[in-house]
């Protein structure tokens, strides 16, 4: 049976990752989370992720909407740290890595 890709509900995830010291925060988009986070902890590609060993998952948010998605990884790209920071504590107030959950 064929999928109709109109039907198909893709799902794409804005996440924050850091350090193993919490000192370093990296935000991104993907539409395969587990993927993804493979990637940055097996530093398959060069990035500032890769250069700083940004690999811990410590918050993201599920959207259905690809537009959606890229405005709010726009939008927190340009929050104080501070901002940032709250949401994490609002998300995953220990900071462990949600990774191990996915």
């Amino acid at each position: 049976m064929k999928r109709n890709k109109r039907n198909d509900k893709k799902q794409y995830y804005v996440y924050i990752l850091t350090n193993r010291h919490n000192s370093v925060l990296y935000i991104g988009i993907t539409n395969n989370l587990t993927r993804r986070l493979w990637e940055h902890k097996n530093k398959f590609v060069e990035s500032f992720a890769n250069k700083y060993n940004v690999n811990k998952l410590v918050c993201y948010e599920v959207f259905s909407d690809f537009y959606n998605a890229i405005s709010r990884e726009k939008q927190l790209k340009n929050w104080h740290r501070d901002w940032k920071v709250s949401l994490i504590n609002q998300f995953n107030p220990d900071w462990k890595d949600l990774s191990k959950d996915l």
